[in-house]
């Protein structure tokens, strides 16, 4: 198989707590009470899970997927034919609830779309290095011989 998968990386610090509190909810299930316990499981999951996507080239496939543990979840679409990966930097705005209170961070991040149909898109790949992002468009041009579009500065400029 041809699987072509790309995933947000989690920081460090994060899949550390996550796991703690995963462990942590097992302990407490078994030994204590299991409702406890399910919320802690169920809170170190959502963290150490992340986000991305797979491209089977065989199958000419793609889905998005949420990640957890090594395993790959997402419904597989038959993809279009693709003209071009998008390279742009944006802004992404992360809320947090703590029971009364909330706050929203805002990152800058690289964001990588598949184009087709003149102007409809899919969303593959988001990160904040933008040496990665430009290694991750160059893949998917050789992988589906499509042009690469440099958003990132003022001017956009075709590579």
């Amino acid at each position: 198989m041809n699987i072509i998968t790309y995933l947000k990386p989690n920081v460090l610090m994060k899949n550390v707590f996550g796991y703690v509190l995963f462990l942590l909810g097992l302990f407490i299930a078994v030994t204590t009470n299991i409702l406890f316990g399910l919320i802690f499981i169920a809170i170190g999951i959502n963290m150490v899970s992340t986000e991305g996507s797979e491209i089977n080239l065989s199958t000419r496939t793609y889905r998005k997927v949420k990640s957890v543990f090594g395993i790959n979840i997402g419904k597989w679409k038959a993809f279009p034919d693709f003209e071009y990966v998008s390279v742009f930097k944006t802004k992404e705005n992360q809320t947090v609830n703590v029971v009364s209170a909330t706050t929203t961070f805002t990152n800058d991040i690289i964001m990588l779309n598949l184009f087709y149909d003149r102007n409809k898109h899919i969303t593959v790949y988001k990160t904040d290095d933008r040496a990665n992002a430009f290694k991750v468009a160059n893949h998917l041009k050789l992988a589906l011989n499509i042009d690469v579009l440099d958003a990132t500065g003022s001017e956009k400029v075709w590579l």
